[in-house]
């Protein structure tokens, strides 16, 4: 074989230009925008994977993912991957062959859930109800109570619908039933009160991408210590090597024995995305993206559209608008696609075509971001023949 020669180089890459993304406003329910520290973060120089610098870099991370977990006496670590490897990692490590796993389900990320245990040989029972809506704290105990199971699972911000659900009562009955309890906190982490200490939760996992506003591909946890406890007990080996959490937690926390690789760009683009949340406060933070809610459902309502889920049962960094009847919902995310740049997404499964999904997060979650999108949403309608 004759070598490439310099001329003909070119014509083998001449159609990659350079890499030019479009400018995009991301309103979407991930991922979010992401603060210009977090790209300066990526660009630092990488170290190994077990440098002091970067075993460092971990502990940091830990420490900052305590408040917005309201982490209590808990455990934090990161999982190199997204929020579904801390899904799977939640379910992974927590199920055993024949385990009862009870899940509460009105919505996408909660059938992903049980689709995991089936895979991981749970025993999985159902609470189903439309997706949209929540479960009462009565609902959730005389679940908990006429199954017994030894493991529940619930989705705390369901991105999927837009409804947030109260986990108490779904807690402290589990614990009753001597069950640990999993909750998906990818939409809430960040972005409205997790308080996975006083709520009861065991397990929780997140991402990197929506409320923390960093790019994706980490999933943050929470571990209760009856969790830690019960997993140091276990006894038969987890099925996923790469997300056993006693491995990882070995490496990232006790030993720092090598485990695997970790992506040491995303580790320090997640360290200043806490950081800028510190600085600004977490609880200042949760009220801000409140506001921004509030302003962007009364601007709604006043063009007069709906809001799928009741008013208190409302994620507020993500909103399901309800698509106004003969308003085709693609061509109004086009058209705001391609006049703005807005992203919005629409609804799927049972709720294809019939609500935009919008995210109002992080640096997008201000007053002027929130009138400049409805200003460009009402805009977006009218040319598709809407009138309020």
């Amino acid at each position: 074989m004759s070598a490439i020669t310099q001329n003909e180089r070119p014509a083998t890459t001449a159609r990659y230009s350079s890499l030019a993304p479009p400018r995009r406003y991301l309103f979407g329910p991930g991922p979010s925008m992401v603060h210009p520290r977090v790209y300066e973060a990526l660009s630092k120089p990488i170290v190994g994977h077990l440098d002091p610098f970067f075993i460092q870099v971990m502990q940091d991370i830990q420490q900052l993912l305590r408040a917005p977990f309201g982490a209590g006496d808990g455990t934090t670590m990161v999982i190199s991957g997204t929020g579904s490897a801390g899904m799977e990692a939640s379910v992974a490590n927590f199920v055993e062959s024949g385990t009862k796993l009870a899940v509460f389900a009105n919505g996408y990320f909660c059938d992903r859930i049980i689709e995991m245990g089936k895979r991981q040989g749970a025993n999985v029972v159902r609470f189903e109800k439309p997706w949209g809506t929540t479960f009462s704290d009565k609902e959730a105990a005389d679940f908990i109570r006429r199954e017994k199971p030894q493991l529940v699972a619930y989705v705390h911000a369901e991105t999927s619908t837009g409804a947030v659900q109260a986990g108490s009562a779904i807690c402290s009955a589990a614990h009753d039933a001597g069950a640990l309890v999993i909750a998906d906190c990818v939409t809430s982490l960040g972005g409205i009160p997790v308080d996975a200490a006083t709520t009861g939760i065991d397990i929780a996992y997140s991402c990197s991408q929506k409320g923390l506003s960093c790019p994706p591909g980490l999933s943050p946890m929470f571990l209760s210590q009856r969790a830690m406890t019960w997993l140091g007990a276990r006894s038969s080996p987890v099925r996923s090597w790469y997300l056993d959490l006693k491995l990882i937690y070995d490496y990232s926390t006790v030993s720092h024995r090598y485990h695997h690789t970790a992506p040491i760009s995303m580790f320090y683009a997640l360290r200043e995305a806490l950081v800028v949340i510190a600085e600004e406060g977490i609880e200042n933070r949760w009220e801000r993206h409140r506001r921004c809610h509030d302003a962007f459902v009364k601007g709604v309502e006043a063009m007069g559209l709906r809001m799928l889920v009741p008013e208190g049962q409302r994620i507020s960094t993500l909103n399901t608008v309800c698509v106004p009847e003969g308003v085709d919902e693609a061509k109004v995310r086009r058209r705001l696609l391609d006049a703005q740049g807005i992203e919005i997404l629409g609804g799927f499964g049972p709720l294809a075509g019939k609500v935009f999904r919008i995210g109002i997060m992080g640096p997008l979650a201000t007053e002027e971001n929130v009138q400049f999108l409805l200003e460009e949403l009402r805009k977006s309608l009218t040319a598709e023949g809407y009138r309020p």
